[in-house]
């Protein structure tokens, strides 16, 4: 990597904890007092719980005309954005060859979801076990999540459509005005490894994104992608996630594709040219699922497996909605996410069976595949077991003690911690590390550095 790269890894800090919604605002409100001359704050709209989304601009170099929009929390479950937004603006604000190296004006929304973050506000301190995060998280179902309510085409939306998120709304109208050439969405991935999706194949910008997880002390992801649909474009990176080619790869295996209830903000952003980059670092690293060896299990094999326990998974979020049907008193979003990732459990087994069918024979799971396609199932099972539990708390908290509530979350409760001793051998058993806080934030900096730089031709010393 060149020389002012591998620098600017090292500015920065060490971070106990994550920043919380409040911790968040205030920072940025600092920010903008301390770094008036290059820096100003505006709030582009309102959340849903009519909380200020704050939008930092710095002013870039001397001849900066071109824009870039980074924002962090696309899910409130995944607080590293927030805190690199933050070293982003302040760096950029305080070192005046930076921004002219790069040479864009910068919009950066340290938090586009602050009503979720405050819903996870129970981990964001600690203590980083996968149970504990598990049972205090909060994730929305797929059509409330803010990076997924993008139109679903390349036309304009009108801003009055009440039935996308004001969030979208604020980033659509963001996108529309700026026009960004680089547009940078910061996720977080659960356990593995360091992967990417990017708006263009590029062969000199992928090498520049490969080269720095390992300068932090991660490995790229070699595993299986998140979804069937996902093209990858070389180890640890994929094409940017666009819902239509979800519907393409349904039609085309024969399958009636969901109504689509809309796209990624990458997908939007590439109306109007830009390079779209999201980033994902794991909170828990196993070096496994970068590991290419071949093994002598069949990858249909594993993924028919795969398929048996997430249908396994759905039955139990099913069956547990079944028996509290007519019984719950709130429409809490922790119900919400429940309902929806029931279904989805039941819709991701049938994927992982059918990936398999369409596989040759002789066709053998490399280590890191089969790594990745156990992990899922813990986190699908934690991640969606605990969000039920949450639903069932919050019935229990206001006063629903009916014996349907009681009893599935007493059943959950016990399936929960199952799943989680599960979860906490294997991990063990593997040698599965926390990554530290500042390195999660230091690869998503570092790869926005890398990318903006790219666009500029100044990536060199």
């Amino acid at each position: 990597m060149p020389a002012w790269l591998v620098e600017e890894l090292r500015s920065v800090p060490d971070f106990a904890t994550f920043a919380g919604t409040d911790e968040l605002a205030a920072d940025a409100i600092r920010l903008t007092s301390r770094y008036a001359g290059v820096m100003s704050s505006r709030v582009i709209g309102l959340s849903a719980g009519k909380e200020p989304l704050i939008c930092l601009t710095i002013t870039g170099g001397s001849a900066a005309r071109r824009h870039a929009l980074v924002y962090g929390l696309p899910h409130p479950n995944e607080p590293v954005g927030g805190l690199t937004s933050l070293h982003l603006a302040e760096r950029l604000a305080a070192d005046s060859s930076l921004r002219e190296r790069l040479g864009l004006v910068w919009h950066i929304v340290p938090n586009i979801d602050p009503d979720g973050l405050r819903l996870n506000s129970g981990w964001l301190h600690g203590p980083f076990t996968r149970e504990h995060y598990s049972r205090t998280l909060f994730r929305p179902a797929f059509n409330e999540q803010i990076d997924w309510s993008f139109p679903l085409s390349n036309e304009s939306a009108p801003d009055t459509d009440d039935e996308r998120p004001p969030e979208t709304r604020a980033l659509m109208q963001l996108i529309d005005t700026h026009r960004p050439v680089l547009l940078s969405s910061l996720h977080n991935a659960e356990q593995g490894e360091v992967y990417y999706y990017v708006g263009r194949d590029d062969r000199e910008l992928l090498a520049a994104l490969q080269r720095i997880p390992a300068a932090l002390g991660m490995s790229l992801y070699r595993g299986t992608p998140e979804s069937g649909w996902a093209h990858r474009l070389a180890d640890g990176v994929y094409r940017s996630l666009d819902i239509r080619d979800s519907i393409a790869y349904e039609r085309a295996a024969g399958a009636v594709p969901p109504t689509p209830t809309g796209n990624s903000g990458s997908a939007y952003a590439a109306r109007h040219g830009g390079l779209s980059l999201t980033i994902e670092v794991p909170y828990w690293r196993d070096p496994r699922t970068s590991n290419a060896e071949p093994t002598p299990v069949r990858l249909a094999d594993a993924l028919l497996k795969h398929s048996r326990l997430l249908a396994d998974l759905g039955e139990v979020l099913t069956s547990t909605l079944r028996s509290i049907d007519g019984d719950t008193r709130i429409d809490s979003p922790f119900l919400r996410a429940g309902r929806h990732f029931a279904a989805s459990a039941t819709m991701d087994a049938a994927d992982s069976l059918r990936r398999g069918r369409e596989l040759p024979d002789d066709r053998r799971a490399t280590v890191a595949e089969l790594v990745s396609i156990e992990d899922k199932v813990f986190l699908f099972r934690l991640r969606n077991t605990g969000l039920l539990l949450r639903a069932l708390d919050q019935e229990i908290i206001h006063g629903n003690r009916s014996e349907a509530v009681r009893s599935a979350h007493d059943r959950l409760t016990d399936v929960h911690a199952k799943w989680s001793d599960e979860v906490t051998g294997a991990a063990a058993a593997a040698g599965v590390t926390r990554n530290a806080i500042g390195a999660m934030v230091a690869v998503q900096y570092g790869s926005v550095l890398a990318a903006a730089a790219h666009l500029r031709g100044s990536a060199g010393d």
